[in-house]
């Protein structure tokens, strides 16, 4: 019988949980078959944070146990909290080469253990948990069989923290207006400037058009608007357009001064897991939203790896995760990701990043992508509950819908009338060749897509 030679890679934290007192020595009585080996190296202290309960928090990958002759093998995965193994309980089964666990299971297992992230009982924050992998013939477990080696790993859970009461950054009166931005208050309404700490000072998340714009007030022209005459940064009262070029940008007007700047900015997801480290279009774009001050975004992933970074470029600082632990390190390890639609946030207040597995909205259709016949859907975000945005969706002469997952199972929402409102199952919308924002409001029930160019 050759070696079954146990390749598991964590790629994400480990919850640690341990029932044990303090002065008891984790004694393993389990007689291991074979010489397995694991072949990763392991951080001293794991910690998880619950902010990241939806991110995959295990990853086991293994090499294919050789038992001489041509048979179907089965793979388990056990996990134990006195470490010996006479508790064992099986974490899953296989006969592939991976077995993946989210953070959420691992709390489970924090719970049964007795853990919780209590500060009154710090004795409850942090314990160890063994893992161990069988390989065995067939199906039953009744024929021979192979065991590794356990591996002992220490966790604690961090204190809860105080609940997020709000951002406290409200909508300003101020917003983009031109044929850079809305057709010059033709094709919906002005890109938002939110507050800042500063007084008078007000920024926008914007996605511009090759064109020009100008800042006004409400919506409307009654009031003074800014241009900028001379091109030098400074706002001037019904002032010359100022030209743009097509990209994301950070606009900030500062009234103290009178000034304004626009610079390139945007924060995307890049990897294997989504467009082949950048070789496969550009990257995901997060969204603004601003009841949180936080970046979301929208995303089908695949199998692999990500990263957030900015400008589609690797000029600027990147963030991964090292730890698995949902915080954002700059320059940090790869993110490892399984196939699936989710909602990512990125905080860059606390540092810390969320993954959510989500029902995922998106455009469909002869207007976009032959009905799916030629790539994924438009993937919209929910920036915030019920109000989900896209921008800038290229689409041609045809008919939309709007789907969930990239499938018909789930509803999908057409408009019967063609009166802006959402109806389940109802007509194709028509769409002209253009670019376009849009807008699902699903707590009122209608849509906008307004044709910006």
């Amino acid at each position: 019988m050759k070696n079954l030679k146990i390749l598991v890679l964590m790629v994400l934290a480990i919850i640690s949980l341990n029932s044990c007192k303090e002065d008891d020595d984790l004694v393993f009585t389990a007689t291991p078959q074979g010489d397995f080996m694991f072949s990763n190296d392991f951080l001293e202290l794991y910690t998880l944070t619950p902010e990241a309960s939806t991110n995959i928090g295990e990853r086991f990958t293994w090499d294919n146990a050789d038992f001489e002759t041509p048979t179907n093998v089965t793979y388990e995965l056990q996990r134990s909290f006195i470490g010996d193994f006479t508790d064992t309980q099986i974490v899953g089964t296989t006969s592939d080469n991976e077995i993946a666990i989210t953070i959420g299971d691992l709390l489970t297992f924090a719970d049964e253990a007795g853990l919780n992230n209590d500060a009154a009982t710090p004795e409850l924050n942090s314990g160890s948990i063994s893992f161990r992998l069988r390989a065995f013939v067939g199906i039953t477990g009744d024929g021979p069989e192979l065991v590794s080696f356990p591996q002992v790993l220490n966790i604690v859970l961090p204190p809860a923290s105080a609940p997020v009461n709000g951002s406290g950054i409200e909508e300003a009166t101020w917003g983009i207006v031109g044929s850079g931005y809305n057709d010059w208050g033709n094709a919906g309404p002005d890109g938002q400037f939110y507050t800042t700490s500063e007084a008078n000072i007000f920024v926008a998340y914007a996605a511009l058009l090759t064109g020009e714009i100008k800042f006004r007030e409400n919506n409307e022209w009654v009031n003074p608007d800014f241009g900028d005459t001379g091109a030098d940064g400074t706002l001037d009262q019904g002032g010359d357009n100022i030209p743009t070029t097509a990209g994301n940008y950070k606009v900030t007007l500062n009234l103290n001064d009178n000034t304004y700047t626009i610079e390139a900015f945007s924060w995307g997801i890049v990897g294997s897991g989504y467009n082949d480290w950048g070789n496969g279009g550009p990257d995901a774009k997060f969204y603004y939203d601003y009841t949180t001050d936080t970046f979301k975004v929208g995303v089908q992933l695949i199998d692999g790896e990500i990263k957030f970074r900015q400008n589609n470029e690797w000029v600027n600082p990147d963030f991964g995760d090292t730890g698995v632990d949902g915080t954002l390190d700059q320059g940090g390890d790869n993110i490892a990701v399984t196939a699936g639609h989710y909602t990512i946030t990125l905080n860059f207040n606390d540092g810390l990043y969320t993954m959510e597995a989500t029902d995922l909205w998106g455009i469909v259709g002869s207007g976009y992508n032959d009905w799916g016949n030629d790539g994924a859907d438009f993937a919209l975000t929910e920036v915030h509950p019920d109000i989900l945005v896209g921008e800038i969706a290229t689409l041609l002469d045809g008919e939309i819908k709007f789907r969930q997952n990239n499938e018909w199972v789930n509803p999908d929402f057409g408009d019967t009338g063609v009166d802006g409102t959402l109806d389940q199952g109802g007509d194709n919308i028509a769409v002209t060749a253009g670019l376009y924002r849009v807008r699902l409001d699903l707590a009122a029930g209608t849509y906008s897509l307004n044709k910006v160019q």
